[in-house]
């Protein structure tokens, strides 16, 4: 019998959304440097790339990082002006699905226990404030942020911070519910988890890790997925 049910956030909870990481670096550095275009650009090409080195550690070592490792491997200062047009600039991104709500009440009605798990560099905060303006942040037992944590997806400790954060003991009567086979459909398998595929993200082809699995379900829309469990 399932009892748990761990969502991704990006690509599963948030319908999958195309924008280059850059734009969003640019918007930070053009904020910090107003008045230097050119300082401005010279630090939204080293950002890029300091971005883009630790998502290669996470899709090589399942590192997990933070967006103050990002600036600190970049040389550049936090600056509060420039971190809210870095996070405005995402925030077009962080839309929940309208499907989210009634699929999760209804799981909620069948007394299962609700998490997220999401490999991200921005602060948890940020994810529960758009959860929260999206009014369903409180559907949930607990969220669990790879900012917070020492690895990512797929890696199995990352599992078991989410099943410990909601209250689950058994990864058998666990679900994962995820956009990529590798970080979330064989991550989830691996940590002794079922794994349901929702798959419609266009992953860039540098964060794709060949990977041969077979999810134990899939899933076109969120309304679908109280279905596919009722089975279970």
């Amino acid at each position: 019998m399932i009892d748990t049910v761990i969502f991704d956030w990006g690509g599963t909870l948030v319908p999958w959304m195309s924008l280059h990481a850059g734009e969003g670096w640019r918007a930070y550095a053009e904020a910090a440097h107003a008045d230097d275009p050119d300082r401005a650009a010279e630090a939204a090409a080293a950002l890029l790339s300091a971005d883009d080195a630790r998502w290669a550690r996470v899709r090589d070592a399942h590192d997990a990082f933070t967006v103050a490792h990002v600036l600190a491997d970049a040389a550049a200062e936090e600056h509060p002006e420039a971190m809210r047009a870095y996070r405005a600039f995402w925030e077009q991104a962080t839309i929940t699905d309208p499907e989210a709500a009634p699929m999760l009440a209804e799981l909620r009605e069948r007394r299962l226990r609700l998490g997220v798990l999401s490999s991200t560099s921005w602060p948890g905060s940020w994810h529960e404030d758009w959860l929260r303006r999206d009014g369903v942040l409180d559907l949930f037992d607990a969220c669990v942020w790879s900012s917070d944590l020492p690895f990512t997806k797929p890696h199995p400790t990352a599992f078991r911070a989410a099943m410990d954060a909601v209250g689950a003991t058994d990864p058998a009567r666990c679900v994962y519910v995820g956009d990529r086979p590798y970080d979330d459909i064989s991550g989830a398998q691996g940590a002794g988890m079922r794994a349901v595929l929702v798959p419609h993200s266009d992953i860039p082809a540098v964060q794709q890790v060949p990977v041969d699995v077979h999810p134990d379900g899939v899933i076109q829309r969120l309304a679908e997925l109280p279905e596919l469990l009722a089975g279970w």
